[in-house]
C-alpha cells in the first residue's frame, strides 16, 4: 500500500516534462494529492506499526488555518498519545471485530449493494485490466477496500502503473469507483464508537474527498 507523505491537496493538474531530467515532472499540487492518497492507503491498510506512527505523529503541530489542517494536527495530537498496542486495538475494533466484521466494513461492493464481493468489485477489477493496473497478491483484501482504491489513485496521479494518468482517466476512475461511497465511509469513520486515532483520518478522508470531488467538477 501506499508509503507516501501527508500534504495537503490544493488542486490537479497535468504532468510536465523536465527539461534536465528527461522525464514526466509532477505538478506540486499533484504531489499533494498523491500523497494524501497514499497517507489514507497506509493508514486504512493494516495496523499502524511504529513506522506509521511516526509519520503520523509528526503532524502534531500542522498548521490548522482551514478544516483539513486542523484535522491533520489532531491526528498527530492523538497519534502522539496512542501506544502502537492501542492503535492495533483500535484498528481490530473498527475494521476486524470478532472476526466477523468489525465496526465498519470499508468495501465499495458493501456500500454500494450490501453485500461483499458484488458487481462494484467485478467493474472495478475489469477496469483495472484496461489501465493496466495487476494485483499484485501481497494483500489479502479484495480490489474495492477503501485502502487499495487510495493506492491505485495514487498510482494514477505519480505513474506508478506506467505513466501518470491524464486528468480524465484519474476522473473517470474517482467519479466510477469512488465517489459514489467514500464520503459515507469517511463520514462514518469519523463518527464510530471505536474511533479515536481514525476518528480525525475519517474527517480528513472526508474533506478531502468533497475537495476531489469539487476539483473534477470544476476541471471538467
Amino acid at each position: 500500500m501506499g508509503r507516501s507523505g501527508e500534504d495537503v491537496p490544493e488542486g490537479t493538474n497535468s504532468p510536465s516534462h523536465n527539461e534536465k531530467t528527461g522525464e514526466l515532472a509532477i505538478p506540486e499540487e499533484d504531489r499533494q494529492r498523491a500523497n494524501l492518497y497514499g497517507l489514507l492507503a497506509r493508514v486504512l491498510a493494516e495496523p499502524m506499526g511504529d513506522e506509521t506512527l511516526e509519520v503520523v505523529r509528526a503532524l502534531e503541530g500542522q498548521s490548522d488555518e482551514n478544516e483539513l489542517g486542523a484535522a491533520f494536527a489532531t491526528l498527530g495530537t492523538v497519534a502522539v498519545r496512542t501506544p502502537r498496542g492501542v492503535a492495533e486495538e483500535e484498528f481490530s475494533a473498527l475494521f476486524y471485530g470478532d472476526g466477523s466484521g468489525g465496526e465498519i466494513l470499508p468495501y465499495a461492493s458493501y456500500y454500494l449493494t450490501g453485500f461483499l464481493l458484488e458487481k462494484p468489485l467485478a467493474k472495478l477489477r475489469g477496469d483495472m485490466a484496461v489501465l493496466g493496473i495487476k494485483n499484485s497478491g501481497i494483500s489479502k483484501e479484495p480490489e474495492d477496500h477503501i485502502a487499495y482504491l487510495c493506492e491505485i489513485m495514487h498510482g494514477l496521479i505519480t505513474g506508478a502503473f506506467n505513466e501518470p494518468a491524464s486528468l480524465e482517466t484519474q476522473q473517470k476512475f474517482f467519479e466510477t469507483h469512488m465517489a459514489p461511497w467514500v464520503g459515507r465511509f469517511f463520514s462514518e469513520l469519523e463518527g464510530a464508537e471505536s474511533a479515536s486515532l481514525y476518528m480525525p483520518v475519517g474527517t480528513i478522508g472526508r474533506l478531502f474527498m468533497a475537495i476531489e470531488a469539487k476539483a473534477f467538477e470544476m476541471a471538467a
